[in-house]
This record gives C-alpha cells, structure tokens and sequence, in this order.
C-alpha cells in the first residue's frame, strides 16, 4: 500500500497459514517454526481463528457449549433467580442464618435444613425497611445499622451478655466435680504426703 494513499474505513484480511517445511514459507510470516506448526486452519472452540470465534461443527459439542453459556437460574418459578458470588462476609452471614436459633433465647424458629453444612446457591440479599408505626419499638438506629448480619450481632450488647452467660453454665457443666487441691496423683503427690506426716 502506498503511503500517500489514505485508508477509509475498516479492512480486514484473514492471515492463513499453509502448513509448509520450508523456510521460505516461515521467513515470509515472520513466525517461529514451532508456532507456525502449531497453527491451522482450525483450532478448538476455546482459541480463537484471526480474532473471530468460530462455533463448532458437530451439533453435541455445541450443544455443550451453549449450556456452559446458558446463565445459571433458579427457574421460571422462582423468576430465574440468579445465583450469587459468595464473599467471605456473605460466607458468614449464611452461616449465621443456618445457626439463628442458638443466638436468641426468645425467638423460635423451624428446624429447616439447619443440620447441612451446604450454603444456599440462590438467594438475594436485601434491606429490611420498617414501617412507620415501629419508629420507636423495632427500629434500627444509624448506629446500630452495620454493613453485615456479624456486625451487628457482635455489636449487641443484650446478645453479648447472653453470649457470656451460656458460656459460664457450659464451663460450669464440664468442670470436674470436686476438689482438685486434695487429689492425689503420681509421685510428687507422695512426696507432698510424707512431708505432711507428723510424728
């Protein structure tokens, strides 16, 4: 192409190698003998051929490759919910959801599906807005709104103290029962005997 010669527009020429031995052939693509061996014609569904995606021509490959493609939803029931990308914070708020019915004495709650360690895979995350009328009683103030579920359970301090307490009773529980002071054991037990003899 002349350089004089303004180009308009877009062109687009496909660059096709023949697979050949000789040099002349390599020397005029500027190409490495072991990349020009490599490229053909025809490449796998994951490469591109000159920067255009060629589709497979057997009808199951393609069939596969439209399900990879297809977007993973919940169902025309559940309005094709999507599914969520779980962060370590989302991680530990559904964690804290499966083990809601420890963290209240008051509140009841369905047994559910509380027993298997498996995290919903379709869910949506929302923010509760109260009524009008619960201003005063079930309100949340700006301070006491946090950005997670952890947050402002760790922030609670009516759940705290219960926290504390349950951990008392279960200590008290486990402890042994009587006096470890008088408990004889081994040798230096005998040793602390015979100093304690009186004659």
């Amino acid at each position: 192409m002349p350089e004089g010669k303004l180009l308009v527009g877009l062109s687009w020429q496909p660059q096709l190698l023949i697979p050949s031995s000789s040099k002349a052939a390599d020397a005029c693509h500027n190409k490495p003998q072991s990349e020009a061996s490599n490229s053909s014609l025809w490449k796998p569904n994951t490469e591109l051929v000159d920067g255009i995606f060629v589709p497979p021509n057997d009808p199951r490959k393609l069939n596969k490759l439209l399900r990879k493609q297809a977007k993973d939803t919940a169902g025309k029931d559940w309005f094709d919910m999507p599914t969520q990308t779980i962060t370590p914070e989302l991680q530990t708020d559904l964690k804290l959801l499966k083990l809601r019915s420890a963290l209240d004495p008051k509140w009841h709650y369905k047994k559910g599906d509380s027993k298997s360690k498996a995290l919903p895979k379709y869910f949506q995350v929302g923010t509760v807005v109260e009524d009008a009328s619960e201003f005063y009683s079930e309100r949340l103030t700006k301070k006491e709104r946090k950005a997670t579920i952890a947050d402002e359970l760790l922030s609670d301090q009516k759940l705290a103290a219960y926290r504390k307490r349950k951990v008392r009773e279960i200590e008290e529980q486990n402890q042994p029962v009587g006096n470890t002071k008088w408990k004889i054991r081994g040798r230096n037990s005998w040793k602390r005997a015979k100093e304690r003899r009186v004659y």
